[in-house]
């Protein structure tokens, strides 16, 4: 509820009295400081879209200072599923759409070579490098180089076929661990291509640059996914 002009006066001629300064709203805290895990490290990708059905919204990574303050290191424009965002705990694969949740982020990739300053590990593409996605396979949700037997082309990803979006990217650890069968393989963090994803996040290339230029992989860096507010809020990860 909105205070009266009142209240409000009467607060601010007590904190004049008593010398004391207003304290902060808790709103007005950076978003990791409202997050109920952030994941441990010292860095965190924030992927925010205002509502569930939101192909569009905002990447901004984060630094936690040595005080436990957490401050902007940058942001850019970003794009989701083109059916909007899911629980990631209820994701379907096949579904385009983009899960929610609090990820590792293991490693990074792409077409093109790391930018200069990269520090996390970094695998370059090759004509041979795929994403296995075939639910049958024994290397279901893993990049593989070559393709194994037992995982069909059909139903993976063969990296270099998308030199735009896969330019450079981060893999996030979405269904990754302990993959369950069905769930969804081959989340990225990764370059915008002409429209929203089959579900991974994406921004500008100079943006993917600007952060894989950022992570340390001595932070323990994570990306948490979710919208504004509602069940998926970040806030709520």
């Amino acid at each position: 509820m909105r205070p009266s002009r009142a209240g409000i006066a009467s607060a601010v001629a007590v904190c004049v009295v008593l010398g004391a300064a207003p304290s902060a709203s808790p709103a007005a805290a950076p978003l990791p400081a409202r997050m109920a895990d952030t994941g441990g490290g010292s860095q965190l990708i924030t992927a925010e879209a205002p509502r569930t059905s939101s192909t569009s919204g905002t990447v901004t990574w984060w630094n936690r200072l040595s005080d436990g303050r957490w401050v902007k290191a940058g942001s850019a424009r970003a794009r989701f599923g083109a059916k909007g965002l899911v629980e990631g705990v209820r994701r379907k694969q096949g579904t385009n759409t983009t899960p929610t949740g609090l990820y590792t982020l293991p490693f990074a990739f792409g077409n093109a070579a790391a930018p200069a300053g990269t520090s996390v590990s970094y695998r370059r593409v090759r004509s041979t490098s795929w994403w296995c996605e075939d639910n049958r396979s024994r290397s279901y949700n893993r990049w593989t180089d070559p393709r194994p037997r037992d995982c069909r082309a059909a139903e993976s990803e063969r990296l270099a076929s998308y030199p735009a979006q896969y330019a450079h990217a981060l893999v996030t650890g979405f269904n990754y661990r302990r993959p369950v069968r069905g769930r969804g393989a081959g989340i990225f963090l990764h370059v915008n291509g002409r429209a929203a994803t089959a579900g991974c996040v994406s921004v500008p290339r100079a943006d993917m640059r600007r952060i894989l230029r950022w992570v340390r992989p001595g932070r323990a860096p994570h990306i948490a996914i979710g919208t504004t507010g509602g069940a998926t809020a970040l806030t709520r990860y």
